[in-house]
């Protein structure tokens, strides 16, 4: 019988993360303090993150950063995390390509957002931090962050996009189980959402607003520091667990990927299957191709331009060097909630503008359609964050049908969707619709950047 499933022991487990930006032979571009145009330090980062937090932000130079051992312990609950060899996907689509996922859904939150939640409460614990404060999207970084907080003996505040908090009550609730007081956003409770409101009373929330509240909340509260899932270089550094076992599984399936897929909101689960590998590329010895599967409807890595922008829309964060659609920019009610970001990690823009990495745009359509192709063929119901990633990779697949190709494509499945499923209530009563941009819409939403 062929094996399917592929796992490490738990000596396997790294006891490193990998900081790619080491070596990048272009290094990203700094931040900027937005008042003096001048690259931000750990001092000022400190201000809203933790301080070692704020320290692996800005490492350049170290290519491995020592897992904390509790970190890593709490880890080995549920890592490694089963890399997989998609046959059922395979025959569904009568593909030579061979087609794995690693699977992240079976951590205890249902995601990959627990390896950075876990590292970044521990860290805020050490510097004695009482209070943790963060954004959430789809709910699956909030549910992490309030798990590792209540772990940790933290408590924990949420804000989480309004349209999000309305679609996916569930996940709400797994955050409050957790003892996290979740809040919808925008809200009346700080000055930034007050601000949103009063212009818009019936702004439907995006991450650059949670993220504003967020903030704002970190400043105004004593031992209180900011936490986020993606985007910044310290929580893709964190997601480097991923890959690195999987360069290890795919060892022991004797095999690997010429191409790395995975979805793309700020780029923390991308960076986490897709930057071990891409090492190798930079180094010379392979040639795999590494795709980020953005939504069609806020696709700042295939339409957006590249620019310094605000990561959240009141303005409260660094500059930051971004593919970006504008911090102020609207995306549509998709139920891909985790992926309705408007800008780019620093990182991941340095790697797109090198052209070692590139964008692909899904609709929403065809992400459910592969979600349920993928819940049929393998019996796992995805994440729709994670069906932009599947999407991807049929498409992939069927070119490798029309030509004959048998690549291997990996990709990264990232959580489940036990809890978005009212929103495939609505795809299969045929409910959902795509969204397009014109190129006017996006002129309009990045007018107020500043351009690299």
């Amino acid at each position: 019988m062929k094996q399917k499933r592929f796992f490490l022991s738990e000596d396997q487990i790294p006891e490193k993360w990998y900081n790619i930006a080491a070596d990048m032979p272009n290094k990203p571009a700094p931040m900027l303090n937005p008042k003096t145009k001048e690259p931000v330090t750990e001092d000022e980062l400190s201000e809203i993150f933790c301080r070692e937090c704020s320290r692996q932000e800005l490492n350049v130079t170290d290519r491995w950063i020592d897992i904390p051992g509790e970190v890593r312990e709490k880890y080995c609950y549920y890592r490694s995390t089963p890399l997989v060899r998609a046959y059922g996907l395979e025959e569904a689509l009568g593909t030579p390509a061979h087609i794995y996922f690693k699977n992240e859904s079976v951590s205890p939150v249902g995601s990959h957002k627990l390896n950075s939640a876990l590292a970044q409460a521990w860290y805020c614990k050490q510097e004695g931090v009482r209070n943790v404060t963060t954004e959430t999207g789809a709910g699956q970084w909030g549910t992490a962050l309030s798990y590792a907080a209540r772990i940790f003996g933290m408590e924990a505040a949420v804000y989480q996009v309004k349209i999000s908090y309305e679609q996916k009550p569930y996940r709400r609730s797994i955050m409050q189980v957790f003892g996290a007081q979740v809040t919808p956003s925008p809200s009346m409770s700080t000055r930034a959402g007050k601000d949103i409101l009063t212009v818009n009373p019936n702004h439907q929330g995006s991450l650059g607003t949670a993220i504003s509240e967020a903030v704002e909340l970190a400043r105004m509260t004593p031992d209180c520091k900011y936490t986020l899932g993606s985007t910044m270089s310290h929580v893709s550094l964190h997601q480097t667990v991923i890959g690195l076992e999987a360069e290890k599984q795919m060892e022991m399936a004797g095999e690997y990927p010429d191409e790395v897929i995975a979805c793309f909101g700020g780029g923390s689960n991308f960076s986490g299957i897709a930057f071990p590998f891409m090492r190798h590329n930079i180094s010379g010895k392979t040639h795999t191709r590494f795709i980020a599967a953005e939504p069609a409807s806020c696709p700042k890595l295939t339409r957006g331009v590249l620019a310094y922008d605000y990561g959240d829309e009141a303005g409260y964060t660094p500059l930051i060097p971004m593919y970006t659609l504008g911090h102020e920019f609207m995306p549509a009610n998709i139920h891909a909630g985790g992926l309705r970001y408007h800008g780019a990690g620093a990182i991941v823009t340095q790697l797109l503008k090198d052209g070692l990495m590139e964008g692909m745009d899904i609709n929403q359509i065809e992400a459910f359609e592969a979600g349920v192709l993928f819940a049929k063929a393998e019996g796992i119901i995805p994440a729709p964050e994670s069906s932009h990633a599947i999407a991807a990779t049929v498409r992939r697949a069927l070119e490798c049908k029309e030509t004959g190709e048998s690549k291997v494509l990996l990709f990264n499945l990232t959580g489940h969707g036990l809890m978005d499923m009212s929103s495939y209530d609505q795809y299969l009563r045929g409910n959902l619709i795509n969204y397009s941009l014109t190129d006017e819409e996006i002129r309009k939403s990045v007018k107020n950047v500043v351009g690299i």
